[in-house]
């Protein structure tokens, strides 16, 4: 976990997927508007359970108690980010996080 402003070349990198898509600047733009934080969630189907915890992507289409349907203001300024495959969370891990500030352990 770790909080951070992101510039324009790393939003650039983190949105590359989207670089030909109408609406990579404004993802851009918004997600460098502030400072952001930046977190690893591990476990057994962590990225879909982060996804339910997140909500739709359209927060107007997001259940109640999540975190886009509370705080979401519109499709692209959704409030939060996540990985949407175990191979996409490898790439924006590597991103934004060194290998030596992860911390591996294992629950007892």
């Amino acid at each position: 976990l770790k909080m951070l402003q992101m510039d324009k070349a790393l939003a650039e990198k983190h949105y590359a997927p989207h670089k030909d898509k109408p609406f990579f600047k404004s993802l851009v733009d918004y997600i460098t508007s502030g400072p952001i934080t930046a977190a690893v969630f591990s476990g057994e189907n962590s990225v879909e359970k982060g996804r339910l915890m997140m909500g739709a992507t359209d927060p107007k289409n997001s259940e109640k108690g999540t975190i886009r349907g509370a705080s979401g203001l519109d499709i692209e300024r959704n409030t939060i980010h996540g990985s949407d495959s175990p191979e996409t969370a490898e790439r924006e891990i590597a991103l934004f996080f060194k290998p030596d500030e992860l911390v591996d352990y294992q629950r007892e």
